[in-house]
């Protein structure tokens, strides 16, 4: 029930996050679904194995790079679904910003919502 809960959230997000800012456009409540369940594999598979290839970069820029791999993989949801189109990568960094901001509130939220005993 947790995970449905912070699915049908994150999907809430992403239409959030089109309503906010014109450079991301989600078509649909279905398609914001989708692009939530596209988003959290590529954040569980694709973004540890970024993190750590660019590692070195990223101690570098003090961290600044990782919102660079966000960037890249809404982008990469983006071009993988029908439904989420992101105008290029500025509007991916904007966009993942807004997201991740909505992620972690809702993280909050879920917390308070189904507690740990």
């Amino acid at each position: 029930m947790k995970a449905l809960t912070r699915w049908f959230l994150l999907a809430g997000a992403l239409l959030l996050v089109a309503h906010l800012y014109p450079g991301v456009e989600v078509r649909s409540f279905s398609a914001a679904l989708w692009a939530a369940a596209v988003l959290g594999l590529l954040n569980t598979v694709l973004r540890p194995l970024l993190v750590l290839l660019t590692l070195p970069v990223t101690v570098l820029s003090l961290g600044l790079f990782l919102v660079v791999i966000n960037a890249l993989m809404f982008w990469a949801a983006a071009e993988m679904l029908q439904g989420l189109n992101v105008r290029g990568f500025w509007p991916a960094v904007i966009g993942s910003l807004i997201y991740s901001l909505c992620g972690m509130v809702i993280d909050v939220l879920i917390e308070r919502l189904f507690p740990a005993d």
